[in-house]
């Protein structure tokens, strides 16, 4: 028997951006008239995958629920205000709306040429350049062996993630949202259903239904309830550096060896500041984690050995750079096929599932929140059908494989 209870109408797990996006949209519904309570371990959130992100957008994705997903979250944090403004205050996340740029050579240029045209035809801004418009754009760029690249004309870019959580959490907050320290243990199932959070304090809160947006941490969770999802947390790294030369206009870069760099901040007195970094080449060298990494926990062989060449190669003048910090986040990875695991359990309806974002959570947490919150009010999706994400296809082991990954 827990040492104290109570009761809520819904239950999220985890208060980053996902959990308070879901709690966000649920409040804000008129229709709505229950009770939340989001239970999150560390309201610092210094280890969050939301708060160490590099916090960029885009809609260059090979499947068309993605497409979908980023056109909503572009169009939600361009109107801000509508939405997030508490006491007249609009929010500030600094949107740059600086382009995406692919690049590709020959082995790459098929896959990005087909994805180009999917995106054009969901409605996405995405220009595909032979190598010549790229070097006509990018005066600074090596393009001796690209084939084309697809840019982002609009739509695409970077923003203050920070911003954006706490944006979400302020005015879930307002709305009667109820914020709560503390660690889920796991959940309490009866005849199929949750029917209360256990904490690791021994107290208990009964719920109607419960979200898991617990990042890296998802798939012990969802264990408690019988629920099987193939996420685990693997660590990334974001590289900062300074660049004195000429790189004007450049958007988030994605080089055809997967190495990524991006503008962060105005030119200073030591140049102008980049981040970077990049995914594992090869599956086999991902670094599985089983607890989130410290910030600090950031191995500098990395950007010596493996992004700043790429990117010497690619664009000349960062030949000549000054490194700067770095840290280190998790990934919640989706082992299947790198993509979110979003909607209802399988035999568990009234659990529903927010996870395996594998590094696209902070972007698509406006659409996901309110997917999810339709889910809960109304039984299924309302404005954009998110089933092709659902938990279904993890029972069946039917990957939707997404070829942009970062």
């Amino acid at each position: 028997m827990s040492s104290s209870s109570e009761s809520a109408d819904v239950v999220i797990c985890g208060g980053a951006a996902i959990g308070s996006s879901v709690a966000y949209h649920l409040a804000a519904d008129p229709g709505f008239k229950g009770k939340v309570v989001v239970v999150e371990k560390d309201p610092t959130y210094r280890l969050a995958a939301s708060a160490l992100s590099a916090a960029s957008i885009r809609q260059q994705y090979s499947s068309a629920v993605n497409i979908r997903i980023s056109l909503f979250g572009i169009d939600f944090l361009r109107n801000l205000g509508t939405h997030l403004a508490v006491d007249g205050e609009t929010p500030v996340i600094d949107l740059h709306e600086g382009g995406y740029l692919y690049l590709g050579g020959d082995e790459g240029a098929p896959i990005l040429s087909a994805n180009q045209a999917l995106q054009a035809a969901e409605g996405a801004d995405i220009a595909l350049y032979a190598a010549d418009m790229l070097r006509s754009k990018f005066g600074w760029l090596n393009t001796s062996d690209l084939v084309c690249g697809t840019y982002g004309v609009s739509g695409e870019g970077w923003f203050d993630g920070w911003a954006l959580l706490q944006a979400f959490r302020r005015k879930a907050r307002s709305l009667g949202v109820e914020y709560r320290q503390g660690e889920v243990a796991g959940y309490s199932v009866e005849g199929g259903r949750v029917t209360g959070v256990e904490l690791t304090d021994g107290s208990r809160i009964a719920c109607g239904a419960v979200v898991n947006a617990s990042g890296t941490h998802g798939a012990r969770l969802a264990a408690t309830a019988g629920v099987v999802i193939p996420v685990k947390s693997m660590k990334r790294y974001v590289f900062s550096f300074t660049c004195k030369g000429e790189v004007d206009n450049c958007p988030l870069l994605i080089d055809t060896t997967g190495v990524w760099c991006r503008p962060e901040g105005k030119r200073g007195g030591e140049g102008q500041l980049f981040i970077g970094s990049s995914s594992p080449a090869n599956e086999a060298d991902q670094e599985w984690i089983e607890s989130d990494p410290g910030v600090e926990d950031v191995d500098w062989s990395f950007f010596e050995e493996t992004v700043w060449p790429a990117l010497a190669h690619r664009i000349p003048a960062f030949e000549q750079i000054r490194p700067g910090r770095a840290w280190a986040g998790p990934y919640d990875m989706n082992g299947l096929d790198h993509n979110a695991i979003i909607g209802p359990a399988v035999g568990v309806p009234n659990l529903y599932l927010a996870n395996g974002f594998s590094g696209h959570g902070l972007q698509q947490s406006p659409a996901v929140g309110r997917g999810l919150a339709e889910h809960i009010l109304h039984g299924s999706y309302r404005t954009l059908d998110l089933a092709d994400l659902g938990h279904e296809r993890i029972v069946e082991g039917r990957p939707l494989k997404e070829a942009n990954i970062i």
